[in-house]
C-alpha cells in the first residue's frame, strides 16, 4: 500500500448486503454506489487509495454497546425479523455481519493511522451509526461507528482527548449519550434545531453532566440556515472551542443530509459548503492532531447530489 496516499477511502462491497427492503427506504445500498461513482469520476481520484474494511471484534463493540444489545441484534437477524423496534431500522439476514464490518472500518483506519500508513482516512460505511445508543437502535443505526472508533483509539493507543465533530443534519444522540458524563471526550454537533428535526435532542443548553460538564457543544440551526451560518461556526465559534480543548485526535461524523435538495431536513446547505467543511476539519487536524483525521459516513439520502457532496468534502480535505 502507498503509505504516502493523501487520502485513504475504506469501503467494501459487503456493505451493500445490508438490505433495508428496497430503494424506497432512504438508507439503501445505492447510496454507496453513487458516492463511489462520483469519487471515481473526480479530478482527485489519483490521490485516493481504496481499501476494504475488517470486522469489528466483539470486545471492541462492547466498549460502546451492551452484551444484551449484541445478542438481541444477532438473534433478530437470525430469526428472520425485518426490523428492530421501529420500521426505520430495517434488517436482513446479513445486517448484523455488515454492521460489524461498518464498525470495524474505523478500527482499521485507526490502525493504519497509528502505523504511519496514512493520516487522512474516510470510511464510506453503512449502516450509519451516530443515532445508535448503548442498548437501543435508532434512525437506521445499530452500532455507533464513531463511538466504537473513539473508544478503540483511547484504549489501544492511549489517545486521551478525543474530538468528535458531527455535521449531519440530525443530532447524534448516540454519540452524546456515550460521552456526556466523561471528561476525556469532546462532542461538537452542527444540526437542525431539535424542535424541527429527528431525534429531538441536541438543544443548545445540553452541555454534558458530572465530569463531562462542558464537553458537549450543540450548535443547532433554524430551518433555512445555510452557508452563512455554518461558515460563521466553522471560522469563529468552533475554533475558539478547540483552542481550549486542544484535542489529540479528531473523528468526523460526516453526514450529507443537510443539502438543500435532501428532504430529510429543512437546512439549505450547498454542495460547495461541504468543500469548506472538509477544508476546515483538515485545518483543525493539522493544527491539533498532527494532521491525523478520521471521517466516518453518516447520513445523506438524496441520490442526485449525495455523490457530488461527498466528493466536494473530499476535495476540501485534499485542498483541491
Amino acid at each position: 500500500m502507498n503509505s504516502s496516499a493523501p487520502l485513504i477511502i475504506i469501503d467494501d462491497q459487503r456493505f451493500l448486503q445490508h438490505d433495508t427492503g428496497g430503494d424506497d427506504h432512504p438508507e439503501a445500498p445505492v447510496r454507496l454506489q453513487r458516492i463511489r461513482q462520483s469519487l471515481e469520476a473526480s479530478s482527485c481520484i489519483s490521490e485516493l487509495v481504496f481499501l476494504s474494511s475488517q470486522t469489528a471484534k466483539r470486545r471492541y463493540l462492547k466498549m460502546a454497546h451492551s452484551e444484551d444489545w449484541l445478542f438481541r441484534f444477532e438473534e433478530s437477524v437470525l430469526s428472520g425479523q425485518t426490523y428492530i423496534d421501529h420500521s426505520d431500522n430495517q434488517i436482513c439476514f446479513d445486517s448484523y455481519d455488515v454492521a460489524c464490518l461498518a464498525a470495524g472500518a474505523g478500527i482499521e483506519a485507526i490502525d493504519l493511522i497509528e502505523e504511519g500508513k496514512g493520516k487522512n482516512i474516510f470510511c464510506l460505511v453503512r449502516p450509519p451509526g451516530h443515532h445508535a445508543e448503548q442498548k437501543i437502535p435508532f434512525g437506521f443505526c445499530f452500532f455507533n461507528n464513531c463511538v466504537v472508533a473513539a473508544r478503540y483509539w483511547q484504549k489501544k493507543y492511549a489517545k486521551k482527548r478525543i474530538l468528535i465533530f458531527d455535521f449531519d443534519a440530525h443530532h447524534g444522540n448516540g454519540i452524546q449519550s456515550a460521552f456526556e458524563e466523561e471528561a476525556d471526550s469532546y462532542y461538537i454537533s452542527i444540526h437542525e434545531h431539535p424542535s424541527f428535526s429527528y431525534p429531538g435532542t441536541g438543544y443548545g443548553d445540553e452541555h454534558g453532566m458530572g465530569e463531562g460538564k462542558g464537553s458537549i457543544v450543540n450548535l443547532p440551526l433554524q430551518p433555512g440556515a445555510g452557508e452563512r451560518q455554518v461558515m460563521e461556526l466553522l471560522n469563529t465559534v468552533i475554533p475558539e472551542k478547540l483552542v481550549k480543548w486542544n484535542p489529540d485526535v479528531i473523528i468526523v461524523a460526516a453526514g450529507f443530509d443537510a443539502h438543500r435538495e435532501d428532504d430529510m431536513s429543512g437546512l439549505q446547505y450547498t454542495t460547495e459548503l461541504y468543500y469548506h467543511i472538509g477544508k476546515a476539519v483538515k485545518a483543525w487536524a493539522d493544527q491539533y492532531a498532527g494532521g491525523k483525521l478520521l471521517s466516518i459516513l453518516e447520513g445523506g439520502y438524496e441520490l442526485t447530489i449525495l455523490g457530488e457532496s461527498v466528493e466536494a468534502y473530499v476535495r476540501g480535505i485534499l485542498g483541491k
